[in-house]
């Protein structure tokens, strides 16, 4: 099918080139150049939707981002396919495939109709009162009916196959919006050399000026001065262009969120682009020249297709050159309208009248229109519309009037003025102020680096528009320049764009919309203050009004007016919603990029993973590092490899890799008392060359974290932090370092993965070691537990600590991820004959549990504090303060029955416990259920080969003073009797640590 509504000549199209494309099945042909929305109309199709609630035919109301109705499906298969695109903004290409959304069998023949004809039991908040009767019914009848019915479009039935990347940019200077104020801002802005990024999120840059076809700006035509404007910032090597870019968001400090558009109007794209590239650009300075946008008039029936905003069809005519239809009638507030008007007249649009609102309309336009022959009846409003699948005519009635005059027409244009585009700058937290001049709301007070030009801020004359933005672009870089532009124009001027109240005539028979999308009438927003909701963020969620994916932005001036004259207050009384982000629907894979697939959870390896993986070990997941969980030989489970790396371990030695340890260098002047405020320990005598074991506390005093700190020099520390906990300490610290202290003079660097670390652990471990070390004595008396010394292993240069998770001698040989494979290869060699064993995580837990060492996390719960898990030690008496501290002194830290670490032996010494098993009163009888409060639960067990029989952890209420007593663990086949211990089971004296 050929476009039969395309204009012989004019617009930006390129005519010599036709695209084919299918809509609903269907096939149709546009022009390259086109956007979907206008070669549907080109093609004489308005149908393009189904409303959300009622299921009421919609067409195609605007030309741009902010459009409600015309949301379409688009996609080639299902691994490329997206839904709810907006109609107005997908460009069209080869081979296109785009359907329309929320109708079913067919677009034409919608079955969900029949709720329009329920509407009077469809009001706003029906909801409420509805699905709460009868009882249980929610569940049954009404939650499964309504998952079916929510929603617009369709999910696609596979995964997203595209591809999408991300960026992270900055500039001195952001400007957002490339109409003629972006423009202007953007070449004064450009001419001071600073960095300039001008985005727009149209496929051109250029805005109103694309569809200028009778205005010329210093002495050439809007099209030919726009090309050599834009030729000049593409030549200057500080400025970069995004077209197809929108910005989403509008976040503090000045970081803005944006959404290029790389291959959606490609046929063909080339599979190293990616669809999309979100941006997240840091800027200096932000100019704000997002225009205005055109604002509905509220009648009766005023969503049918055909009906549609004057500048929305100004644009088809004069940019796609599209006849939007064949006779009009136009509803006007202002003079922009007859602009609008007399454009679509000249596509061959007979324009059978003019009603306006205003009495006596004046001006140029306004005398052009009556020249023409275009009737023009003042005071006059539309009243009503007829049609089912688009608008066959229009009725036209004096104000006060019940009735009118019937007149045919297949198009109705509403222009109900302009509304400044203030959603990035209510992002940005600014404050609005309402101009009642204008009759919108405008930037009032900031609160970031930013600044509004143009139609954003309530201009809407070119030429004054041009200065506006040219002067905020010189002040967004740092100067005060100013340049007159001459524009040649018929003028419309600032009170020919004036916003009116909407028009209401009340009727319990038809519908008179407010929001397209989500079917908000004026009832329904009535209703809202009659139920008492005063607050225009009450209204909105009660009605939806708002609430669609606009965002308000062709809604919210009349809801606001509705509600205003309802109750009798100003609009600025009502108050106003607030913009949040993102401005317009952003897809979900740009805000992945690539995390998606195995990137989506990203597996970190440690510097000895392949070793590890050559010699066939089994693997867990802790954090987002892969550790080795266990090395098992021929023909053993992971008990038998468990049991037999523990003995190597307590009668040889054991190599272990603990790479994966967080590890945060603190330094600076004030690195000791720092880390001496952060942890509960004292630290601020610890010198250079010792280890000290460390608690970290929340600020409500119960356990964070722990690790060993080494003092590298008076103003510098290693600290290390549990694997999964790395991140959250860091972040700990840097929140207390910014918020809480920012008097010291701290740096806080993370260096997880500058440093590989090999544990060497059991009796023999200094001698597999000496051999390989030069630079270090790690005899007992030149190298005691609890210290670190500088020097080389293997010839590599090291830093060895002398520490011990496992209660054996033990050694961490700190070294740089590149030399750790040849530093562990040589230890191996080394250790041969004395039986060194590579072991695991699932060891290391046995071993530290048969020591009583806690894992946070495992042994702490979010409720426990030092002294419930043994650490009583750690807390310093003589600090004045540390976080946590005053938390510390609760009552309900020192009351009776507070759940303690204690150790668990069981009966029968081959039963293993499981752990967060929870714990009851013991009682004779091994099948009786459990009963009564529990006394606490198992935080950790194992079957130990050192002891010959199994072990646990747990905490158990007033622990400590309950040892020697038995207990129950309720588990499958019946109660275990256990006994509560001592929570160290090998070596209470610390005689194998210390050798």
């Amino acid at each position: 099918m050929t476009g039969a509504f395309r204009t012989p000549t004019g617009g930006r199209i390129d005519r010599a080139r036709p695209v084919s494309f299918t809509f609903d099945g269907k096939d149709f042909t546009g022009c390259e150049g086109d956007t979907l929305a206008s070669a549907l109309l080109a093609n004489g199709v308005h149908l393009v939707g189904r409303s959300f609630k009622y299921h009421r035919a919609r067409g195609i109301v605007t030309a741009g981002s902010e459009e409600p109705n015309a949301l379409v499906g688009v996609g080639r298969d299902e691994g490329h396919y997206t839904p709810n695109l907006r109609a107005t903004q997908v460009e069209l290409h080869a081979g296109l495939k785009a359907e329309s959304q929320n109708r079913w069998p067919s677009l034409r023949h919608d079955i969900g109709e029949i709720n329009d004809g329920l509407g009077r039991f469809l009001s706003a908040g029906f909801y409420y009162k509805t699905f709460m009767w009868p009882k249980g019914a929610w569940d049954k009848l009404y939650e499964p009916f309504i998952r079916r019915a929510a929603g617009l479009g369709r999910a696609p039935l596979k995964p997203d196959a595209e591809r999408y990347a991300q960026r992270f940019a900055h500039c001195e200077v952001l400007v957002i919006g490339a109409g003629p104020a972006g423009i202007a801002a953007a070449l004064a802005a450009a001419e001071s050399g600073k960095r300039v990024i001008l985005c727009d999120e149209q496929a051109e840059l250029g805005g109103s000026l694309l569809h200028e076809n009778a205005v010329t700006i210093d002495g050439q035509p809007a099209d030919v001065w726009l090309a050599e404007a834009l030729a000049t910032l593409a030549a200057r090597g500080n400025v970069v262009l995004l077209p197809r870019t929108t910005a989403f968001g509008y976040y503090p400090h000045n970081l803005i969120g944006l959404a290029e558009r790389v291959t959606d109007h490609l046929a063909s794209p080339s599979p190293d682009l990616p669809r999309e590239r979100q941006w997240m650009v840091r800027t200096g300075e932000v100019v704000i020249a997002t225009g205005a946008i055109e604002r509905p008039l509220v009648f009766p029936e005023n969503d049918r297709p055909g009906v549609m905003m004057a500048e929305a069809a100004r644009i088809y005519a004069n940019r796609y050159g599209v006849k939007p239809g064949e006779r009009a009638v136009v509803f006007a507030t202002n003079d922009s309208a007859y602009r609008a008007a007399l454009d679509v007249m000249a596509t061959g649009t007979q324009i059978a009248a003019i009603a306006d609102l205003r009495s006596k309309p004046t001006g140029p336009y306004v005398e052009r229109a009556r020249a023409a022959g275009i009737p023009v009846y003042d005071e006059t409003a539309v009243i009503g519309t007829r049609g089912r699948l688009r608008i066959a005519s229009a009725i036209l009635g004096r104000l006060g009037w019940t009735s009118g005059e019937t007149v045919i027409c297949d198009l109705l244009l509403m222009s109900g003025g302009f509304t400044p585009n203030v959603s990035l700058f209510s992002q940005s937290r600014g404050k609005l102020a309402w101009d009642e001049g204008l009759g919108a709301y405008l930037p009032g007070t900031s609160a970031e680096r930013e600044r509004s030009a143009g139609a954003c801020r309530g201009l809407h004359d070119l030429a004054e528009v041009l200065e506006d933005g040219f002067a905020r672009g010189a002040e967004a870089a740092g100067g005060s320049a100013t340049r007159g532009f001459t524009v040649a124009a018929t003028p419309v001027g600032n009170e020919g764009f004036r916003g009116a109240t909407p028009h209401e005539r009340k009727s319990y028979n038809v519908k008179a919309f407010v929001d397209f999308q989500n079917d908000v009438t004026t009832k329904d927003v009535r209703l809202a203050t009659q139920e008492g909701f005063r607050s225009i963020e009450h209204v909105k969620r009660y009605t939806t009004t708002g609430m669609a994916t606009d965002q308000g932005r062709i809604s919210n001036i009349n809801a606001l007016e509705i509600v205003s004259k309802a109750l009798g207050k100003a609009v600025p009384e009502i108050g106003l919603t607030t913009f949040r982000p993102p401005y317009t629907p952003t897809s979900f894979g740009s805000f992945a990029g690539p995390s998606r697939g195995e990137l989506f959870d990203p597996v970190r390896r440690a510097p000895l993973h392949e070793w590890a993986a050559e010699r066939g070990a089994a693997f867990e997941n802790v954090g987002l590092w892969k550790r080795a969980h266990y090395f098992p030989k021929a023909g053993e489970d992971m008990h038998a490899a468990v049991a037999r790396e523990c003995l190597a371990v307590r009668s040889a030695v054991g190599i272990f890799d603990a790479s994966t340890l967080g590890k945060i260098e603190v330094a600076g002047p004030d690195a000791a008392e720092f880390v001496n405020r952060i942890y509960t320990n004292p630290f601020l005598a610890l010198k250079p060359g010792g280890l000290r074991y460390g608690i970290m506390l929340r600020e409500d005093g119960f356990v964070m974290d722990d690790g060993v700190i080494a003092r590298l020099a008076d103003d510098r520390f290693h600290v290390t932090t549990t694997t999964g906990g790395a991140p959250r300490v860091l972040n700990h610290m840097e929140d207390y370092l910014q918020t809480e202290w920012s008097d010291l003079d701290v740096w806080l660097t993370s260096t997880t993965e500058q440093w590989a670390v090999i544990a060497l652990q059991g009796p023999k471990a200094r001698e597999v070691l000496e051999p390989l070390t030069e630079g270090i004595d790690l005899s007992k008396e030149a190298m005691p537990h609890m210290s670190w010394r500088d020097g080389t292993v293997a010839g590599v240069p090291a830093r060895i600590w002398r520490v011990s998770f496992t209660g054996e001698l033990g050694f961490e040989i700190n070294v740089a991820p590149s030399a750790a494979r040849h530093v562990w290869e040589a230890l191996m060699d080394e250790g041969e004959d004395v039986g060194i064993t590579p072991y695991g995580t699932e060891t290391m837990h046995v071993l530290r549990a048969e020591k009583g060492y806690i894992i946070v996390g495992q042994e702490t719960d979010g409720t426990a504090i030092p002294d419930d898990v043994g650490l009583s030690w750690a807390v310093s008496k003589k600090k004045r303060d540390f976080v946590g501290m005053r938390s510390l002194d609760r009552d309900a830290f020192r009351a009776a029955g507070r759940k303690q670490m204690v150790g668990l032996l069981t009966e029968d010494p081959t039963i293993v416990l499981e752990e967060g098993a929870q714990l009851v009163e013991h009682t004779a009888e091994a099948n009786a259920p459990a009963s009564g409060a529990a006394l606490g639960h198992v935080t950790s067990s194992y079957r130990s080969s050192t002891l010959g029989r199994s072990i646990a952890l747990a905490l158990v209420k007033g622990g400590r003073s309950r040892h020697g007593e038995t207990i129950d663990v309720p588990m499958p086949g019946g109660r275990v009797a256990v006994t509560i211990v001592d929570p160290v089971f090998h070596d209470k004296e610390n005689e194998r640590l210390n050798v």
